[in-house]
């Protein structure tokens, strides 16, 4: 049976992108990127809504041309090596290998999807997160927490439940940046 884990680099106030919808202060240094790689190796698949998968479909064709850092080439081949399920109402279809579109986000559905799992799922942007989290389906989270604060923006988290995480492992890199990770406690 897999974990349903959310994952989600963000900046040290909450929140994913800046209320201009820019993540660019988020760019992993080679040290993290390669952390990140690591904690994403056992992802058998990745739930996205629209939003996410239109971000995350570019490393389909990474490593491009420049790209000389080997923890690019190393996860898109984590990305590419997983299925994907995409939730979109708005879509007509999805352009990327291993990756099917559901209309909507069926709790029971997922709950199936990863007790069936031999591997980790991974429920990828704070939107579909969130109704992940509201289901009770979500087992672990992981932070990756830059040091900078954007005042604003989507929050990583969601605002408006009440979740209990307890802190499994925390980690500093050079650069400043934080990653904990937490079992999220079910009542």
């Amino acid at each position: 049976m897999g974990r349903l884990i959310f994952g989600a680099i963000a900046s040290i106030d909450g929140y994913t992108v800046d209320s201009s919808g820019s993540f660019d202060w988020a760019h992993p240094d080679p040290e993290v990127h390669a952390f990140v790689n690591d904690l994403e190796r056992d992802v058998g698949t990745y739930l996205y809504g629209r939003r996410m998968y239109e971000t995350m479909k570019v490393w389909q064709d990474l490593p491009g041309e420049g790209d000389d850092e080997p923890v690019i080439a190393d996860y898109a081949n984590v990305w590419r090596s997983a299925d994907k399920v995409v939730y979109s109402s708005s879509l007509a279809e999805v352009t990327t290998p291993r990756t099917r579109l559901e209309k909507r986000f069926d709790p029971e559905a997922t709950r199936r999807l990863v007790a069936e799992s031999d591997s980790d799922v991974s429920v990828g942007g704070p939107t579909l997160a969130a109704a992940a989290f509201a289901a009770g389906l979500v087992d672990e989270v992981h932070l990756i927490l830059v040091p900078v604060a954007v005042g604003g923006g989507t929050p990583a988290l969601p605002h408006d439940q009440f979740v209990r995480l307890e802190l499994r492992e925390a980690r500093r890199f050079a650069g400043g940046t934080v990653a904990l990770q937490y079992t999220v406690e079910h009542s």
